[in-house]
C-alpha cells in the first residue's frame, strides 16, 4: 500500500499522520511509501505507481485555496483511474461539490467529528484499501512488484509493454492507461508467463491480439493500437495464440 497525505497545517499534519501510523499498527498492514505533504505540486510529482494500492488523503483547503484539494483529486484521477481518494477536511459544505469534480472519492471525513469516529473512518478507509488489495491479487490480474514500483492493471485491459526511450523503464498500454515505471521485460515475464516477448523491446498479452500482418511485421489489438514483431517471432506468436483457443 501507498499513502499520500495532503494537509498543509502543521498540527493536522501531525494528527492525521499519528492516526493512520497506529491504525496501521494495530491491524498489521504493511506499506511501501508514506509520505505527508504541505505542497499540492509536491504529491503530484512523487506519483510514480498505479493502482488500487495507492491511498490519497487529501485535504480540500490548502494554502486559502478553498477547492484546491478537489483540484488536486482531479489531477490524480487523470494519472491513475484506480486510485483510491478521500477527503479529510474542516468544509464539510463542499461535499456536494465534490461530486461535481468526478473524482470517484470513498469517503469525506469531517476533521470536527469526535476523535473515535474520526478515527474509525479513516481506518474504515484504509481496511478497504487493503481488502480490496487482497482481492485484486486473487483475481485476474496483471501485477508487477519491482524494486522501484507496483503495477496493478486488469489483465483482460492488458495490451503491451514495451522498453522506454528512458534507460531501465518500460511503457505499459493497457485499454484505459499509458503507465511508465522501472523495471526489465526479462523480469516482467518471470512473473507473468501468460505475456509473449514478440521482439526484445515489446511484450504483448496474445488474449487482445486481434490481427497479425506477417508481412508487415506488425500486431494489431482489439482497441485499434499496434506494435512490430521480429521475423522469427511470428510463427511462435501464431502458436502461442492457437493454443488460446485449445
Amino acid at each position: 500500500m501507498n499513502i499520500f497525505i495532503l494537509e498543509d497545517n502543521f498540527l493536522q499534519q501531525t494528527r492525521i499522520e499519528n492516526v493512520v501510523k497506529k491504525i496501521l499498527v494495530d491491524n498489521k498492514i504493511e506499506y511501501r511509501h508514506f509520505e505527508v505533504y504541505g505542497k499540492p505540486q509536491q504529491l503530484l510529482e512523487d506519483i510514480s505507481e498505479r493502482g488500487n494500492h495507492q491511498l490519497f488523503l487529501l485535504d480540500i483547503e490548502i494554502k486559502d485555496d478553498d477547492k484546491r484539494g478537489l483540484d488536486v483529486a482531479r489531477e490524480i484521477r487523470k494519472l491513475d483511474s484506480q486510485a483510491v481518494i478521500a477527503f479529510v477536511t474542516s468544509h464539510s459544505e463542499f461535499m456536494p461539490v465534490s461530486f461535481e469534480y468526478l473524482v470517484s472519492a470513498i469517503d469525506f471525513i469531517d476533521k470536527e467529528l469526535p476523535e473515535p469516529l474520526f478515527i474509525k473512518r479513516i481506518e474504515n478507509v484504509i481496511l478497504s484499501v487493503s481488502d480490496n488489495q487482497r482481492r485484486t491479487v486473487s483475481e485476474d490480474s496483471f501485477i508487477f512488484t519491482g524494486s522501484k514500483a507496483q503495477i496493478q492493471v486488469p489483465f483482460k485491459d492488458l495490451l503491451y509493454i514495451e522498453t522506454s526511450t528512458i534507460a531501465h523503464k518500460l511503457t505499459l498500454y493497457s485499454k484505459r492507461d499509458i503507465v511508465e515505471f522501472y523495471g526489465q521485460l526479462s523480469d516482467i515475464l518471470k512473473q507473468e508467463p501468460r505475456l509473449f516477448q514478440c521482439h526484445r523491446s515489446f511484450i504483448v498479452n496474445p488474449y487482445n491480439i486481434s490481427l497479425i500482418d506477417k508481412e508487415n511485421r506488425i500486431v494489431h489489438f482489439q482497441n485499434g493500437s499496434s506494435c512490430i514483431v521480429s521475423r522469427l517471432k511470428i510463427r511462435p506468436l501464431m502458436k502461442a495464440i492457437e493454443r488460446l483457443h485449445d
